[in-house]
């Protein structure tokens, strides 16, 4: 072979110029990761509209809508939907042959107040509530029957606080706790092929995590179509140790349930679960090579345990596409920059991009 000439060998693209080698890999994380599960990533229109959409080509085999398919922004009102933002996402997954995961058909945010009154404006009943939830999962689900893969049905009803098991909601005060089972069935009668997650987050929580099992068995022995859970996965320097994800993922797994990471990140701030205003200490927002070492560490030590539990994962998507834009950049604190994630802010592979893909088989 000729110094000009250009070849692939082993998924890395070399090319001869002036006599020099400069190698390319061509693949993404999907490619590495193929004997073992999806590697997906949650996406907004704008992103697909940017330089981004040349690297979620590359990288990701799956793709979930941020927010263009929850209930507020594409049922805003009881009369209308708002469909052009997740129809372009699904029609990005089916031009490029890109799995599609639907986030997230009941809520207890992002969920316009309508649903929960009555034409008089008094509290809707359990009936007109569940009418409507009915039409919505018909309405939403079909339009994409086919075409998206997995739900995530129900997001986050389980309590953060001890001693409570579900979060208060004003689908927990109309129906009681009816309305997720109902969820489910609802889905299940508008797509029948369509895998349905129950989703939630700080998972790796013991307490948290019995009443996450607690509910998903309820509903198992119950008949319900239920067929996955997905870990959010929001975690950062300090959280989860590999004792906490390794116990996290074991009792996970005797559900018999499968398993989806579905919002993976990792803040190189230390963990906290509640908003708050911006302080003095929030100001060191500095990118340093501490921070980027433990978050190398962190990475690595997550996907060295999700490949071990591959029997059980079959989904692993990232939380946005990379540090130039996530939501963590006002969460917990507002408009504080994180850097959560595996690519830079000019989407080149960061240090723990190599430890996610570089392991022996």
């Amino acid at each position: 072979m000729r110094k000009r000439d250009l070849f692939i060998r082993f998924g890395v693209l070399v090319l001869w110029f002036s006599g020099k080698t400069i190698a390319q890999d061509a693949r993404g994380l999907k490619d590495y990761y193929q004997d073992y599960f999806s590697i997906g990533v949650a996406v907004s229109p704008r992103a697909l509209a940017t330089d981004e959409a040349a690297l979620i080509r590359q990288h990701f085999n799956s793709i979930t809508a941020e927010n263009a398919m929850k209930i507020g922004p594409v049922h805003p009102r009881e009369d209308e939907y708002f469909w052009k933002d997740a129809d372009s996402i699904v029609a990005f997954a089916q031009r490029h042959r890109i799995k599609m995961r639907g986030h997230t058909l009941v809520w207890h945010n992002q969920t316009p107040d309508w649903l929960f009154k009555d034409q008089q404006g008094n509290k809707a009943s359990k009936d007109l509530l569940l009418s409507r939830l009915r039409s919505h999962i018909h309405t939403v689900v079909g339009r994409y029957r086919g075409k998206i893969q997995a739900w995530d049905v129900v997001n986050e009803a389980v309590s953060d606080r001890r001693g409570e098991y579900l979060r208060p909601s004003p689908w927990l005060e109309i129906c009681g706790e009816e309305f997720i089972a109902k969820a489910f069935e609802f889905a299940h009668e508008a797509d029948p092929g369509a895998l349905l997650f129950y989703n939630d987050y700080n998972e790796i929580d013991p307490d948290k995590r019995a009443k996450i099992i607690r509910l998903v068995t309820s509903l198992r022995n119950a008949g319900v179509p239920i067929h996955g859970i997905g870990l959010q996965a929001h975690w950062a320097l300090d959280e989860p140790t590999r004792d906490q994800l390794q116990k996290t993922l074991d009792d996970f797994s005797k559900t018999g349930l499968t398993l989806h990471i579905t919002e993976l990140d990792v803040s190189v701030y230390p963990k906290e679960h509640q908003s708050r205003e911006r302080q003095p200490k929030d100001d060191d927002t500095a990118y340093t090579a501490a921070k980027e070492k433990k978050q190398e560490e962190t990475y690595q030590m997550c996907f060295e345990l999700f490949r071990a539990y591959k029997e059980f994962i079959s989904s692993v998507t990232f939380w946005n596409v990379s540090d130039r834009h996530s939501w963590l950049d006002h969460f917990p604190v507002r408009n504080r920059k994180d850097y959560p994630l595996l690519f830079d802010r000019n989407l080149k592979p960061k240090t723990s991009y190599y430890k996610v893909i570089n392991f022996e088989e």
